[in-house]
């Protein structure tokens, strides 16, 4: 509880520099390094087909996909589609300064990704880290947070910022780099438990075995 008082101190500074909406935070940002770019048009048949394709897989698929791409990491480390490829899965977190929901939720995603077993990794993006580096770190630090955090980037990644519509917003990842299942929207009542089905969703459907939470 008290970490999670710390954390909302924590965006009430940030509440200075930016404007902040008070329940899920819509629209979309992109990483800061590269221009947003947009899906070419297609022939309608193509379009409807991947349309299909992508209900079938689930909503995430919708946003694109991580197969090729470069980012910057908050601890001025990099972050590649190699990095997803070293998991079975990766649960990436999009997440922003400007976003309460974001920012409260950050405790339980930081013990979520502690209790996960080596197969499975926690990645965050904060969609306006550049600039902010030492508020992002401030919030990460006082979560308990310590896995990557990007915060710029170029590829797959521009593409997919730039289709996200809310944050938080958390999607499931392959080891091939395609997004499993649905978009993981908004704020949770229990992120842990919300986190670990969407995560042995995507376990079971590459015919690994499913895991369970370390105590």
């Amino acid at each position: 509880m008290m970490k999670k008082r710390k954390i909302l101190i924590l965006f009430a500074m940030v509440t200075l520099i930016t404007v902040i909406s008070a329940a899920g935070c819509s629209g979309k940002e992109n990483p800061p390094t590269a221009a947003e770019t947009s899906a070419g048009d297609g022939d309608k048949s193509s379009d409807e087909t991947s349309a299909a394709d992508a209900a079938d897989a689930g909503t995430a698929s919708r946003l694109g996909s991580l197969k090729s791409f470069s980012a910057g990491t908050l601890d001025g480390g990099s972050f590649t589609q190699d990095d997803i490829a070293a998991k079975d899965v990766t649960v990436i977190n999009f997440w922003s300064l400007t976003c309460g929901p974001c920012i409260v939720e950050m405790p339980d995603l930081a013990a979520f990704a502690k209790a996960l077993p080596d197969n499975v990794q926690v990645v965050t993006v904060c969609l306006d880290g550049r600039g902010n580096e030492d508020i992002a770190e401030s919030v990460l630090a006082e979560a308990g947070f310590e896995g990557a955090t990007l915060i710029s980037g170029d590829g797959d990644l521009i593409t997919l910022c730039g289709n996200l519509q809310y944050t938080p917003t958390t999607l499931i990842v392959d080891s091939e780099g395609g997004l499993v299942g649905d978009a993981i929207i908004g704020g949770q009542k229990d992120l842990s438990e919300t986190l670990l089905a969407a995560v042995n969703g995507a376990l079971k459907t590459s015919g690994k075995a499913e895991i369970s939470l370390e105590e």
